[in-house]
């Protein structure tokens, strides 16, 4: 989310990467997540974010950081700069109130997604609208293929709200006009999909890879089973083979596989 001046406990996160058959993985299960915990926030880092520091977990191609945040009724992260960076805020629980440089001022609820290009530099502010309740969200950085762009703000309101059961739904494309844009050739979609179904997904641009999130349920990936916040990335083919082993939450995130 921000660069976080917290204390943070640290969990041993070496991550498995094998080559299975011509597809390379590498398998993060949830409990090797680094963590930060203050009063108000509770939060996993998938990657190196803030006093969370490993060598081999510092990114997934163009996938920075993919942040799982817990934060209290009424607190949130004060005003705080970013700069180069696609930053995409997608609710699991709750409402996010958002203020920022631009004169964008309102709510994000869950079923929303927003994004912002930091670009040649935004400030911003992020608290949870409830007073009572708590907020859960996903925050991702993706590196950006353009550097010093024009800040900008988009949000889709309700883009994943009643979303019917066995759907893949896009939510960030730098082509498709129905998703949000970003500067990279990177494609989030979320899927939502009833126990035992199965589907193929193919990779939206050739040498990307894809890192898949289990928000809710199990899966089998290529094989690889996969619990709830397990997160799995695979390069080095066209498409993966998706099963749900309970009914289940996925987000995909297929990235340019930079170093």
């Amino acid at each position: 989310m921000i660069l976080y001046f917290l204390s943070a406990l640290v969990l041993n996160a070496n991550a498995q990467t094998k080559p299975e058959g011509q597809f390379k993985y590498v398998l993060h299960k949830a409990n090797t997540r680094g963590t930060s915990e203050i009063a108000w926030l509770l939060s996993y880092h998938t990657f190196s974010f803030s006093d969370y520091y490993d060598p081999e977990r510092m990114n997934f191609g163009a996938l920075r950081v993919l942040n799982d945040d817990r934060i209290d009724g009424g607190k949130g992260f004060g005003t705080h700069p970013h700069n180069n960076m696609e930053i995409i805020t997608i609710p699991l629980e709750g409402t996010v109130e958002h203020k920022d440089n631009m004169k964008n001022r309102g709510l994000i609820n869950a079923g929303d997604v927003q994004i912002m290009s930091a670009g040649t530099g935004i400030t911003h502010s992020e608290y949870n609208y409830s007073k009572s309740e708590p907020l859960k969200l996903l925050q991702i950085w993706v590196f950006p293929n353009q550097q010093n762009v024009k800040p900008r703000y988009q949000q889709k309101n309700g883009i994943l709200k009643n979303q019917p059961d066995n759907t893949l739904v896009k939510v960030v494309s730098p082509t498709d006009t129905n998703a949000l844009f970003l500067y990279q050739n990177a494609v989030f979609s979320v899927g939502k999909f009833k126990k035992n179904y199965k589907l193929n997904y193919s990779l939206a641009f050739k040498g990307n890879g894809v890192y898949a999130f289990i928000i809710k349920g199990k899966a089998r990936i290529n094989g690889i089973d996969l619990d709830v916040r397990d997160g799995l990335g695979v390069w080095n083919t066209e498409k993966i083979s998706i099963e749900a082993s309970e009914d289940l939450q996925i987000l995909l995130m297929d990235v340019p596989m930079i170093d």
